[in-house]
C-alpha cells in the first residue's frame, strides 16, 4: 500500500471518529437541545398569535378599450397637412389609458385626494386591530381619542399630531394598496390591505370607481376645451375645408364627452368584484411557528456544541 491509499485511509478513519464524536456530543445535549428547541416554539407561537389578523381584499378589472380615436385618426390622414397650416396637431399618438390609470392611481394627488374624499384617516393611521363579534374597528387610544374626536399620538418633528397628506399617503401606498397588472391579458388587480375585512373590501369598491370617474372628468375637461377652442377657430377661417376639419374634430370630442358621461367604467371595467374576505391573508401562523421551532433547534446544537468546545478548552 503506497502512501497516498494510506493518507486516503487515515482521513476516512478520522472523519468517521468525528461523525461519531459529533452524534456524542448532540446526544448527550439532547436535552438541552430539546429545551431550546421547546422554548423557541412557545415564543413564536405567542408571537404569532398576539400579531393582529390582516385581510385582504380584491379585484380583478379589465381596461376598457375606447375606440373614440377612429374618427380623429381618419381625419388625420385626410386633412392632416391643412389643419398644419392652422397650427393644430391632428396626429394621433395613442396614449396607453390603462398605464395612464395605473399611475394616477399610485400617484400622491389622487391618494391624498382619496383619503380626503372619504375620510379614512382614522381607519387607515389609528386602527390596531378588528374586533370579529362586534364587527368593530379597534382604535389605539394612544393614537387617536374616539371620545374626544382628538388626534393624540406622541411623534417628533416633522411629523405632527395629526397626520399628514404625505404621511398618510405613505402608510396608504406602502402598506395598504396593492396594484398589479398583467402582462399577457393586460388585466389590473387592486388590492387593499386591513385590520377589517369590511374596510377592506369598502375601500377597493371606492378606489375603482374613483379612478374611472377621475379619468373620466379629466377627458371631458380637455375635450369641451377643445370644443370651445375649435368654435373659435371656425370664427376665425374663411376656408370652407378647414372649417370642415374644425366641425369634424367637434362631433369627435362631443363624441368622446358623449361617452365618458354615459360610462361609470370609463377605464376600468370590473371583472371580478371585491368581496369581503372571511379569512386572514396574514399573518402566516404555521409559518412563523415553524420558523421560530427550526431556529430554536439550530441555536440548540450550537450551544451544545460551543459548550463542548469550551470544556475541552478548560480541560
Amino acid at each position: 500500500m503506497n502512501e497516498s491509499q494510506q493518507a486516503l485511509q487515515s482521513a476516512a478513519y478520522d472523519g468517521e471518529i468525528d461523525l461519531r464524536e459529533l452524534s456524542r456530543i448532540l446526544w448527550a445535549g439532547k436535552w438541552l437541545i430539546a429545551g431550546i428547541t421547546l422554548a423557541s416554539l412557545v415564543i413564536a407561537a405567542t408571537v404569532a398569535l398576539m400579531l393582529p389578523n390582516i385581510y385582504r381584499s380584491e379585484a380583478l378589472l379589465a381596461p376598457n378599450q375606447n375606440q373614440g380615436a377612429g374618427g380623429l385618426s381618419s381625419l388625420a390622414a385626410e386633412y392632416g397637412g391643412l389643419a398644419g397650416l392652422a397650427g393644430i396637431n391632428l396626429r394621433t399618438a395613442t396614449s396607453d389609458k390603462t398605464a395612464l390609470g395605473l399611475e394616477i392611481l399610485r400617484s400622491r394627488k389622487f391618494i391624498s385626494d382619496f383619503i380626503q374624499r372619504h375620510d379614512i384617516l382614522v381607519p387607515l393611521m389609528a386602527a390596531n386591530g378588528w374586533n370579529g363579534k362586534s364587527r368593530e374597528l379597534e382604535i389605539d387610544s394612544d393614537v387617536y381619542d374616539i371620545v374626544a374626536k382628538k388626534w393624540v399620538r406622541k411623534v417628533r418633528a416633522p411629523r405632527s399630531a395629526i397626520p399628514s397628506r404625505q404621511e398618510s399617503y405613505e402608510v396608504f401606498n406602502e402598506e395598504i394598496l396593492s396594484v398589479a397588472q398583467d402582462r399577457k391579458t393586460g388585466f389590473v388587480t387592486i388590492a387593499v390591505d386591513h385590520y377589517s375585512p369590511e374596510i377592506a373590501k369598502k375601500w377597493v369598491d371606492w378606489l375603482a370607481q374613483d379612478i374611472n370617474t377621475t379619468i373620466m372628468r379629466q377627458e371631458v375637461e380637455e375635450a369641451e376645451q377643445a370644443i370651445e377652442y375649435l368654435n373659435k377657430q371656425i370664427s376665425a377661417t374663411s376656408l370652407a375645408e378647414l372649417q370642415s376639419v374644425f366641425f369634424g374634430l367637434i362631433e369627435e370630442k362631443t363624441k368622446i364627452v358623449m361617452l365618458a358621461k354615459e360610462s361609470p367604467e370609463y377605464i376600468f371595467r370590473t371583472i371580478d368584484p371585491a368581496v369581503e374576505p372571511e379569512l386572514p391573508s396574514r399573518p402566516k401562523r404555521g409559518i412563523i411557528t415553524t420558523l421560530g421551532m427550526f431556529l430554536g433547534g439550530l441555536v440548540g446544537i450550537l450551544s451544545v456544541l460551543l459548550r463542548n468546545g469550551v470544556s475541552r478548552k478548560q480541560t
